[in-house]
């Protein structure tokens, strides 16, 4: 069974997080003031990203199954192994020996692992699948282009 996508994990290193600089005041999109060369702070990704160091890691993404969910190919996924799985959040799913990210379904009884591109078929998880919902998807990183 090819799952679409295929996943590179990463651990967290706060080794270097001394923070970056970080406008608080926000991004005006007029004329800029020269105040705001003072209003800087410093800010880590670390500390807002992650929650629980010990149940967090990032992942890229490799495919476009996830395309709707605003995942693309190469992204970086911040993934929280502690948050609890639910209907609708978005999952990074181990079945039968391969990582996927979908987008978790529950019809009753019935579990299915969505994509969210429409190229794409549902999943079905069937009682023969060896199936572990790893972690869930709590962030995206992504380069603008």
């Amino acid at each position: 069974m090819s799952l679409n996508s295929t996943l590179t994990f990463f651990i967290p290193d706060d080794t270097h997080s001394e923070g970056q600089q970080f406008i608080t005041s926000g991004i005006k999109a007029g004329f800029p003031s020269p105040a705001a060369d003072f209003e800087e702070n410093k800010i880590s990704l670390d500390g807002i990203l992650v929650k629980n160091k010990e149940t967090t890691f990032y992942a890229k993404a490799s495919g476009n199954s996830m395309t709707g969910a605003g995942i693309d190919d190469g992204d970086i996924l911040v993934i929280d192994r502690s948050v609890e799985p639910k209907n609708n959040k978005v999952a990074v799913c181990l079945i039968d020996g391969e990582f996927t990210v979908k987008r978790i379904k529950q019809e009753e009884e019935l579990l299915f692992l969505m994509p969210e591109n429409s190229l794409y078929k549902p999943i079905k998880i069937e009682e023969h699948n060896d199936f572990i919902i790893w972690g869930i998807v709590t962030y995206v990183i992504k380069k603008m282009e």
